[in-house]
């Protein structure tokens, strides 16, 4: 974990990104900042973490930070994350995390390819079609 100076280089190196960026259930007007096609739903601040450790850049999660658009105060919607994509001499981290935009792309592509996500979207349908399924066939009896 990095360790935030005053210093206004390191606002420079660090960006934030908080969830409702990338969140394909928000509006521009709500914060949304790429496009919903390519947006994820739901993000949390825990998964854009483990994206980026995982994609080798330094990651900082500031859990009691809110986006000033967000009227939901519940814990699921707080947080935001400060990723490093520049060094002290200005150079990217890595070359295809040179921007914003770049790295919100990145988020949004990889969260639904994590462990928890793909197990919880294959069996949450799976367990909603059967739940379906038996609403009609109790509809039909009666």
């Amino acid at each position: 974990m990095a360790h935030l100076t005053k210093n206004p280089d390191d606002k420079e190196r660090f960006i934030c990104i908080y969830p409702v960026y990338i969140n394909s259930k928000k509006t521009l007007a709500e914060g949304r900042r790429i496009p919903t096609e390519k947006a994820v739903e739901n993000p949390t601040c825990a998964e854009i973490k483990d994206v980026l450790t995982a994609a080798g850049l330094n990651v900082l999660v500031e859990m009691n930070k809110m986006h000033p658009r967000e009227w939901n105060r519940d814990v699921q919607f707080r947080g935001r994350v400060r990723v490093q994509i520049k060094q002290e001499d200005g150079n990217p981290c890595q070359e295809k995390f040179s921007s914003r935009k770049e790295v919100m792309f990145y988020v949004a592509e990889m969260i639904p390819k994590l462990k928890t996500r793909t197990q919880k979207s294959g069996g949450g349908e799976t367990g909603a079609q059967q739940g379906e399924g038996g609403k009609k066939g109790k509809k039909k009896k009666k």
